[in-house]
């Protein structure tokens, strides 16, 4: 009895002792996975014990109580969290998200690492969830007028009649700027010819801008640049709803409506959205200066987290669209034989994206999509009928060790285009892309960072590629940062990406177009450096500049442009694809100046151009891409207003052969009013002074069922003034 007293005894004054733990703990950055100097650790509970993290960005707690669950971490410029203790290790990680009142919190996801943007050594612009807030009240019906204000993208118009635009970049052709959505290439051949920019900005978190030639990163075709459209996540529990109503004196009405919430270890997103819009002859020719458009848009999104290191989100997107201009009275029924221009299209889109995290400092991920797209297009009372399938699939693996990230990865692109009996001379195809990646980012040091990617694609008719790309961030001192880039790149011929043609008269309606003769028609190829000198500092009075100016040059080799074949038709010679006996480069300087004080903001963008062919006998400017583009933005809000005024300027531009146009200004001008955290109603007016090509030449000429159209080089439509009613729960 006396032994078990002391063993009693012994148990007690010793268990206190055996009851206490020591941990080492390492403090990082969430996204870059860097050490956080300074960061306090502390137990939430009495007593009391606590550490500082030192430059490595590791503490020790000693003589923890073992009744401690969880851990405070914080760390200035940090959100403060609370960790749960695991039992399994003496060392933990505890991973803290930046605050966004203090740090830019915006991640971009076109280059796969899911980097801060201002730690990326390649140059990313990105328009963030504000933009698409605002944009989706001020122009909801589509997301090429938020494009547009920036000075280094140009949106062309590529039909006077069904309202069709394109994106040009560095003065290059639409053709070398790559589009994605979600990371994923989904607008490539056929299913691109249309409507890419007729995306609605209601379920948009960002859009990624990535300048110059990227082709590293996903292939042929991102040579004069790249842009990523992302989609929402649900972020909350609580149910997010949007929903908003829109009408201009276009006669266009939109109708979208979003919804998002989390429900423990699943979400859904879920936006819908219907235009109607009726053809409108602004000019008085008699010809549609805006089409009818009749397009229902639906994009549900399921996501599910089954544990802290799995995720998984699957998508489906439909959109369906009738699309009809041309001479109003055809239109109307009045004259059945006159000229229209009439196109329905499907598109079907099931996408996934996988990841898992197989341990603290590496990550697998695979994703792709599957998706349809049929077109029916009357062109000159002649049909075309097509069906293109593609698939993109793409595995990579993310390690990250030391001051290091390593992806390396493979995919696989798919474009099949069936031709259904019409009266065209197109011809089945099915292209296939094989490509394997790998990109390394290195921390140097302080001041020093490196990104090199190379990847090998092998295509199935035009051969094989090789692709390397270097860019570097060099950080001379606190509120400078310099970027410098080179990568090159390639393009492989495709009837229905050229939306430019070659040379003036040629068309490119798809009954005149010939087939490629894979035997004589080889794939461009492209080099291209960007330089970027960036300052950004903020004070404390609230004051806040943000200075960009970059320097960029391209060429492209023996670029492929549409020509007149031998043979012709009822409509006119036939078109088929060349190797142009010259080559392409384009360089110039891009001019991004962004001043917020308190409630006003000014943005500043300049863009000078020279865009040019070189040959032993051709070197007149490529058409349609201006020399000179100015924009700027002046905005002010409060707690219930917001005014804003665009203005931007296009000059020096010029068609074929040197021909130049006018230069012309547009004015923009919008106010909002907020009530109550959930109504906000919108007025905006876009081409203020009523700016059209038709006030400088006549656009159509010919008879009315045999129509002739210039290049478009200017607004057809005139002023647009609309009035948007938006609604948030």
């Amino acid at each position: 009895m006396k032994n078990l007293f002391l063993v009693s005894l012994f148990m007690l004054v010793i268990a206190p002792v055996f009851g206490q733990t020591n941990r080492i703990i390492r403090v990082e950055d969430s996204l870059t996975h860097e050490s956080i100097i300074g960061a306090t650790i502390r137990t939430s509970i009495k007593p009391i014990i606590g550490a500082v993290t030192d430059v490595n960005g590791v503490a020790r707690l000693n003589n923890l109580p073992g009744d401690v669950k969880s851990l405070t971490v914080s760390a200035v410029g940090y959100e403060t969290e609370s960790f749960p203790i695991t039992v399994t290790s003496d060392t933990l990680v505890f991973r803290l998200k930046s605050a966004n009142e203090v740090i830019d919190e915006v991640t971009v996801t076109a280059t796969r690492t899911n980097s801060r943007i201002d730690d990326l050594p390649i140059k990313v612009e990105v328009l963030g969830q504000e933009d698409m807030d605002e944009e989706s009240a001020v122009v909801p019906g589509n997301v090429s007028s938020i494009l547009g204000d920036i000075s280094i993208i140009h949106i062309q118009r590529t039909s006077a009649v069904n309202g069709n635009q394109a994106i040009r970049m560095q003065g290059l052709d639409p053709k070398y700027t790559q589009i994605l959505r979600d990371g994923l290439p989904l607008y490539e051949g056929f299913s691109g010819n249309l409507g890419v920019l007729q995306i609605p900005p209601l379920d948009l978190k960002q859009i990624e801008i990535v300048k110059g030639s990227v082709s590293t990163l996903y292939g042929g075709g991102a040579i004069g640049g790249m842009i990523n459209i992302v989609s929402k996540s649900p972020t909350s529990e609580k149910p997010e709803f949007t929903a908003l109503l829109n009408h201009s004196n276009l006669k266009e009405t939109n109708l979208n409506a979003y919804y998002s919430q989390r429900y423990g270890k699943t979400g859904l997103t879920l936006f819908s959205g219907y235009t109607n819009q009726q053809a409108v002859d602004v000019t008085g020719d008699g010809f549609t200066d805006s089409p009818q458009i009749k397009q229902f848009n639906f994009h549900p999104r399921f996501f599910w987290n089954p544990t802290d290191h799995t995720k998984l989100d699957i998508g489906y997107a439909f959109t369906n669209e009738h699309r009809e201009g041309g001479y109003l009275p055809a239109l109307e029924g009045s004259q059945p034989n006159a000229y229209r221009n009439i196109t329905d299209l499907q598109r079907h889109t099931i996408d996934f994206n996988a990841s898992h995290n197989t341990s603290e400092t590496n990550a697998v991920t695979f994703k792709g999509a599957v998706s349809t797209f049929h077109r029916q297009n009357t062109d000159y009372q002649k049909l075309s009928d097509g069906r293109q399938s593609s698939v993109y699939l793409e595995a990579n693996d993310l390690t990250r060790f030391g001051k290091q990230q390593l992806i390396v990865g493979a995919n696989l692109t798919v474009e099949a285009f069936r031709k259904n009996p019409d009266s065209t001379r197109l011809v089945d195809y099915t292209y296939s892309t094989m490509g394997a990646f790998v990109q390394d980012d290195w921390q140097v040091g302080e001041k020093v960072a490196i990104q090199a990617g190379l990847r090998v694609d092998h295509h199935n008719t035009f051969g094989n590629f090789l692709l390397p790309r270097l860019s570097v961030k060099l950080k001379p001192s606190e509120p400078w940062t310099v970027r410098l880039s080179v990568g090159t790149g390639y393009k492989t011929p495709n009837l229905f990406v050229n939306q430019t043609p070659g040379a003036l008269n040629v068309s490119l309606i798809f009954p005149r177009l010939l087939p490629i003769d894979v035997a004589t028609v080889k794939a461009e190829k492209s080099v291209g450096a960007n330089v970027d000198i960036a300052f950004a500092k903020s004070f404390e009075s609230g004051f806040s500049v943000q200075v960009d100016q970059a320097f960029y040059y391209t060429y492209v080799n023996t670029p492929i442009l549409s020509a007149f074949a031998s043979t012709s038709s009822n409509l006119g010679a036939y078109t088929q694809l060349i190797n142009a006996p010259y080559n392409l480069f384009s360089i110039g300087t891009d001019t991004y100046v962004r001043l917020e004080y308190k409630a006003y903001e000014l943005y500043f963008g300049y863009n000078h151009t020279l865009a040019r062919r070189d040959g032993p006998t051709d070197n007149t400017y490529l058409p349609l891409a201006p020399q000179d583009k100015f924009s700027t933005t002046v905005a002010w809000e409060n707690d219930h207003f917001r005014f804003g005024i665009e203005t931007s300027y296009v000059g020096t531009q010029y068609l074929y052969n040197n021909q130049k146009v006018a230069n012309y200004w547009f004015f923009a001008g919008a106010a909002e009013y907020h009530y109550n955290d959930h109504w906000r109603l919108v007025l905006n007016a876009e081409n203020l002074f009523n700016v059209k090509q038709a006030n400088y030449e006549t656009v159509v000429s010919g008879p009315v069922t045999q129509p002739s159209f210039r290049p478009i080089w200017a607004p057809l439509e005139g002023r647009i003034v609309n009035v948007a009613l938006k609604y948030t729960l």
